[in-house]
């Protein structure tokens, strides 16, 4: 009965977005730390501020597909400030 009801599927929605959150974060950091070594982990603390899972793949790929760290950082700076406006 309570699996059906509106409050605990929203609950369970929040729980697996939360979870895919966690994940992509965890990907994230983890091809940072690979690529960049311990320079790129410097990058975690604002990449966890976006909350957008779009966005976080689109990182990753970055991550994934860049040259240099100083690239990378700059497409991240304007992904989080393009986010805030």
């Amino acid at each position: 009965m309570l699996e059906k009801s509106c409050f605990y599927q929203e609950i369970l929605h929040k729980g697996r977005e939360e979870g895919r959150l966690q994940e992509r974060l965890s990907s994230i950091e983890l091809a940072l730390e690979v690529k960049f070594g311990i320079a790129g982990l410097e990058l975690i603390s604002e990449i966890s501020q976006i909350s957008n899972l779009e966005l976080l793949m689109t990182i990753y790929k970055y991550v994934l597909t860049v040259n240099t760290f100083d690239e990378l950082r700059e497409l991240i700076q304007n992904i989080h400030n393009s986010e805030l406006h």
